[in-house]
C-alpha cells in the first residue's frame, strides 16, 4: 500500500483537530498528489462520507467555525484557529451541462473518485497517511501521465474547463507526450471552450504560463487547434520559451502576466481583446496594454544615465517589464541585462526639488502657465541627470519663466 511520508501539514494542530472532529474523513486531491511527488502543498482539502449537515454539527461541537461556501455541492469551509480547509461530502454527478453539475451525495469512495478529472487528482489519504487509489492515479502520477478518470470525452463534456486543465496539469506534472486519448478527446470537444467564463479561462491559462517550461504544451495546444479558442493568432511562443529559460537560469519566480505579454504580439488592441475575453482585472489589463504599447528603446548597452532617465519616466516595474522582454529577444547579452536589472532594483526615485510655489515666486501668475513652466524645468532636470545644483536649477527656472511669460 502506498503511504505518505510524515508531512508538516498533516501533523499541524489545526489539521489534527479537524480530522479528529470529523472522524470519517480523508485528505484528497492536490495535497495528496503533491505530497507523494515531494512538491509544496498549499491547500489541504478534505473528503468525507458525512452529509453537509452532519459535517456542520461535528464542526460546531468541536468549536470549529463552519462556513457553507459551496453547500449545494457539499462543500463547507472549516476554519480551524484561523486556517481554512474545504470539507466536501463524497458525491456523484446527476446532471452536467459542460459548466456546472447537479450532484447527489454518496458514501462510496470509488464513486466519488470516478467523477473527478484526472487519476492523479483522485487520490485520498487517511490521517495516518495510508493512500486510497481506486483509479490507478499513483502509477500515472509516477509516470508523469495526466490521464482522465474513465472516458476522456465524458469527463470533458461534464466541464469543458477540463480541456485547459489537461494542458495545465501536463505542464506542471507531465512528462513526455500528452496522453493520446486525452489529447484526441480535447481536440474533438474544443468548441465547448466557448461556453466557459473568461475568469475560469484566465485562471487556468495563467497557471499554465507559470509552469517551468510552458512552451511545449502551448505548441501542442496550437497544433490541436485548442489555443486558438482562447488566444488570438500571431503568438510568439519562441519569445515566451526564451523568457522561461531566463527565469530558470536565474532562479526568477515566473510572472504569468509578463509571460502572457511575451506571448502576445506587440499590439495594444490584441492586449485589450485578451483582457476583455479573460475578464482580467484593470491592473493586469493596464500592465498588458502598457507593455504592448511601449516604444522606448531598451538595449543591453544602456548607459547608467539612460537607465535612470527611463526609470524616472516609466517607474521600476514597467522598466523591468520591457527589460525582460528585450532580454528574451537578445538572450546572449545576459550579463548586461542582469546588470540593468540590478540597477532597477536598487534605484530610488529622486524628488524634483521645485514646486508650484517656486514658480509663482519667480513671477508666473496663478494658472496653467505654472504647470507648463514646472514641466519644462523638470524635463531639463531629467536630462541633466537629476542635478542637485541649486544655482543651476534657479538659473534654468529663470530662463524658462522669461521665455514663457515675457
Amino acid at each position: 500500500m502506498t503511504r505518505l511520508d510524515s508531512q508538516p501539514w498533516m501533523s499541524a494542530p489545526q489539521t489534527q483537530k479537524l480530522m479528529a472532529a470529523l472522524g470519517e474523513a480523508r485528505f484528497v486531491g492536490g495535497a495528496v498528489r503533491n505530497a507523494l511527488l515531494g512538491k509544496p502543498v498549499v491547500d489541504v482539502d478534505i473528503a468525507t462520507p458525512l452529509t453537509p449537515d452532519k459535517v456542520q454539527q461535528k464542526l460546531t461541537a468541536a468549536g470549529i467555525r463552519a462556513v457553507p461556501t459551496g453547500i449545494d455541492h457539499g462543500t463547507i469551509t472549516a476554519v480551524v484557529d484561523g486556517k481554512p480547509f474545504e470539507v466536501t461530502t463524497l458525491r456523484r454527478d446527476v446532471e452536467t451541462d459542460g459548466r456546472h453539475a447537479v450532484v447527489t451525495f454518496t458514501t462510496d469512495w470509488a464513486e466519488d473518485a470516478r467523477r473527478r478529472d484526472f487519476t492523479m487528482n483522485a487520490l485520498y489519504a487517511d490521517a495516518s497517511g495510508a493512500v486510497l487509489d481506486v483509479v490507478g492515479g499513483v502509477e500515472d502520477m509516477k509516470a508523469g501521465r495526466v490521464r482522465f478518470v474513465g472516458d476522456a470525452a465524458t469527463r470533458i463534456r461534464e466541464d469543458y474547463l477540463r480541456i485547459l486543465r489537461l494542458f495545465r496539469f501536463h505542464a506542471w506534472y507531465g512528462r513526455g507526450e500528452i496522453d493520446a486519448a486525452a489529447l484526441q478527446a480535447a481536440a474533438a470537444e474544443k468548441a465547448g471552450i466557448a461556453k466557459l467564463s473568461g475568469e475560469r479561462i484566465a485562471k487556468e491559462m495563467l497557471r499554465l504560463l507559470e509552469a517551468a517550461a510552458p512552451a511545449s504544451v502551448l505548441r501542442q495546444m496550437a497544433a490541436s487547434g485548442i489555443l486558438a479558442e482562447v488566444l488570438p493568432d500571431l503568438l510568439d511562443i519562441a519569445r515566451l520559451e526564451r523568457l522561461a529559460e531566463i527565469d530558470a537560469a536565474n532562479f526568477f519566480t515566473p510572472d504569468a502576466v509578463l509571460r502572457l505579454a511575451a506571448l502576445l504580439p506587440h499590439d495594444t488592441r490584441v492586449a485589450a481583446q485578451v483582457s476583455d475575453r479573460w475578464k482580467l482585472s484593470n491592473a493586469v489589463r493596464e500592465r498588458l496594454e502598457d507593455i504592448a504599447g511601449s516604444t522606448e528603446k531598451i538595449v543591453s548597452y544602456l548607459s547608467i544615465r539612460e537607465v535612470r532617465k527611463l526609470l524616472y519616466r516609466l517607474g521600476p516595474q514597467p522598466f523591468k517589464d520591457r527589460l525582460f522582454l528585450k532580454w528574451a529577444e537578445d538572450p546572449r547579452a545576459a550579463m548586461q541585462w542582469r546588470a540593468l536589472l540590478a540597477m532597477a532594483d536598487a534605484w530610488t526615485r529622486p524628488r524634483f526639488p521645485l514646486t508650484g510655489r517656486d514658480v509663482k515666486q519667480a513671477g508666473v501668475p496663478e494658472g496653467p502657465l505654472v504647470g507648463q513652466v514646472l514641466g519644462e524645468v523638470e524635463a531639463w532636470w531629467i536630462d541633466s541627470d537629476f542635478t542637485d545644483d541649486e544655482f543651476s536649477l534657479a538659473e534654468r527656472l529663470k530662463a524658462v519663466v522669461q521665455a514663457v511669460v515675457y
